[in-house]
């Protein structure tokens, strides 16, 4: 299963979309983001970030679930950890970590 972690873009040049895979193993690391409990996750669920592709839109099927808000949040700042992006000069620690 995966999770749809682009913007949503009507004039994008290609019709892709970057996917995170959904997964329920857990490393303990600030690479994987818990997702909240839905009816369509059976087990404890986390994005796995370093796993992220890009899948054609005819490829795609759904949705079956929408995530909004602080997962959301979290997802955006693993990501910018995971690509070293420090949108204001800030310290690179591990996101949702002291």
């Amino acid at each position: 299963m995966m999770m749809v972690v682009s913007r949503e873009d009507a004039a994008a040049p290609r019709a892709l979309s970057i996917c995170a895979p959904i997964t329920t193993a857990n490393r303990g690391s600030a690479y994987e983001v818990e997702l909240p409990s839905r009816p369509f996750l059976r087990e404890r669920s986390y994005a796995n970030i370093p796993g992220l592709q890009a899948i054609q839109h005819h490829e795609l099927q759904g949705p079956i679930g929408i995530f909004h808000g602080k997962v959301m949040e979290q997802i955006r700042e693993a990501i910018a950890y995971t690509f070293d992006i420090n949108p204001h000069g800030e310290q690179d620690t591990p996101p949702n970590r002291p």
